[in-house]
């Protein structure tokens, strides 16, 4: 099926499951910009050339997100693709947890998909057309010790994910939930080897999943064949969620 060029923007696009996606869509011929908060793209994705663009933005802050999306929307247009993959985590047993390290993760991970989603919105739904994909975590369906205020946060974004699918079905718009479970990463590399023999004995695949394999779910959320899939919350984490 041919399909027509789009503009994609990637938060957290720069590594990991951002850069993986970000690469996928950029060889299906679209237009792709990514935001980074600490490390920008290497140059697999820039040599892209004028069909890829990277900016800093931080999504705590709605002036540097109106900022990003406005230089996006200079250089290729209304944004029809969005994927809110940026996110934080500061994990720590309840007790110890402080106001701040809850705030902050909820006002990255949950109210920066909100703001993200005003933002672009209303060019999607004058055009007729666009796609949502978040990245959620298999942990905002079973928990984790020490991760109470990142479980939540991505928890809350299947609620808000559901509730725009349904305003905005009528306009051709769909809001999808992507919810990996341990990805190959500098994080999961720095894991002790008792904790990551422990972590692979959970997964029935028996692997952790490397970004390419949650890239490819993302960009088929994203694609012409995914047209009549809307509010769907989907695991990929090699088997380790089921039955939650």
């Amino acid at each position: 099926m041919e399909h027509k060029s789009r503009v994609v923007l990637i938060t957290g696009g720069a590594t990991g499951i951002g850069a993986a996606t970000a690469k996928a869509l950029l060889l299906a011929g679209h237009q792709v910009a990514v935001t980074y908060h600490t490390r920008n793209a290497g140059d697999e994705l820039t040599s892209f050339g004028n069909q890829f663009y990277q900016t800093h933005c931080e999504l705590t802050d709605p002036t540097s997100i109106d900022s990003a999306i406005s230089e996006v929307e200079a250089i290729f247009g209304p944004v029809e693709i969005l994927i809110a993959n940026a996110g934080a985590t500061d994990d720590t047993l309840l007790l110890r947890m402080s106001e701040a390290a809850w705030a902050k993760t909820l006002d990255t991970n949950l109210t920066g998909a909100f703001r993200l989603t005003k933002r672009v919105l209303p060019q999607m739904i004058r055009q007729r057309w666009g796609r949502i994909v978040f990245v959620s975590s298999v942990i905002a369906g079973m928990g984790a010790p020490g991760q109470a205020n990142y479980a939540a946060s991505k928890a809350g974004l299947t609620g808000f994910a559901r509730s725009l699918a349904r305003e905005v079905a009528s306009r051709n718009i769909t809001v999808n939930i992507v919810a990996p479970g341990a990805v190959e990463t500098a994080m999961t590399q720095d894991l002790t080897e008792k904790r990551q023999t422990e972590m692979l004995a959970s997964i029935p695949m028996g692997r952790v999943a490397k970004p390419d394999d949650i890239s490819g779910a993302i960009s088929f959320l994203t694609s012409d064949e995914a047209n009549y899939i809307t509010g769907v919350v989907l695991p990929i984490d090699g088997g380790l969620s089921m039955g939650f």
